[in-house]
Parts: structure tokens; sequence; C-alpha cells
């Protein structure tokens, strides 16, 4: 079976629900082939980032909602504003995603980047939980949606 949209989000309901466990950076994959957790596979063909709790399947008696998988996070409390800028400055220069909260920035976890913002006197811990309401770091990369943006440019400044 593929599912091509989100349908809405999931309330109270007396169908069946079966939930797709999406990773957080699977989020925005243009195909994803997915297991429920009642073991039917589904294909995922959808054009916009997933959440948790969107239903992505729904007939007479069940419905298909996405949760986001649990994944190894670092979380870092921060006590100033001026911490919290020297801590996305640091962060932004490994080009990670952020999730950005009041007194608190989390990441995805990697041992480098945990064991560097323990030397430098952040206060890290290793978490696990979902990974959501992140800013992604488009880094350098060049999508093919900005390549072709950038040649339209160039090309439009030749025709004034």
């Amino acid at each position: 079976m593929i599912t091509e949209k989100i349908i809405g989000k999931l309330g109270k309901t007396d169908k069946s629900v079966e939930y797709v466990s999406v990773d957080w950076f699977e989020r925005d994959k243009k195909l994803l082939r997915k297991t429920t957790d009642k073991g039917e596979e589904i294909g995922i063909k959808i054009d916009e980032p997933l959440n948790e709790n969107d239903i992505i399947y729904e007939d007479e008696d069940r419905i298909i909602a996405v949760t986001i998988a649990p994944s190894d996070l670092i979380s870092v409390n921060v006590g100033t504003m001026e911490e919290m800028g020297r801590l996305c400055f640091e962060l932004g220069n490994r080009h990670l995603s952020l999730a950005i909260g009041h007194d608190n920035v989390k990441c995805p976890y990697d041992e480098p980047t945990f064991l560097y913002l323990k030397k430098l006197g952040f206060d890290a811990v290793k978490v696990h939980e979902k990974f959501t309401g992140y800013t992604e770091c488009r880094g350098h990369a060049h999508t093919d949606a900005h390549v072709n943006e950038h040649h339209h440019e160039h090309h439009h400044h030749h025709e004034h």
C-alpha cells in the first residue's frame, strides 16, 4: 500500500490505530518504506515533512498514523543569552540540526560533539527522546532546487 498525503491529525477515535515509526532525519524523504506496528508494509510518498500523529491512511476500520522514533540527542541547558549564542555558534559550525528552546538546545548525538561541548564547559547530557521542533542546518549543500533557482537568477539578470 502506498499513501500519498497527510489526511489530518490523530484525535480521539474508535477506529483501530496503527503507528508507523519514522526517524527524525527521514521526515522529509520523498519515499519511505515502512512496516506498521501491526506488521503491514507501507510506502509513504508524501511531499511534506511528517510530524507526530499525522494520519497518513484512514478507512472505515482503521487509521495509520506517524510517530517520530526517539533517538540519542545531546541536550544542553544554558543559563544566559551569551552562553546560548556561544553554543549555537559552536554547533552551527558543525552543521547540525538544532532544536532551540528557551533555555535549552538539543541536537543529534555524536560523541565528538558531545565531548567537545563538555570540554568547553557546557552543561551537556545525552538523552533518548523524540527530536522535534528543530531547525535543519542546510549547510552548504546545493540541492537541485537551489541550483536551479541560482541559475534562474542569473538568467533573469541577463535579460534586463
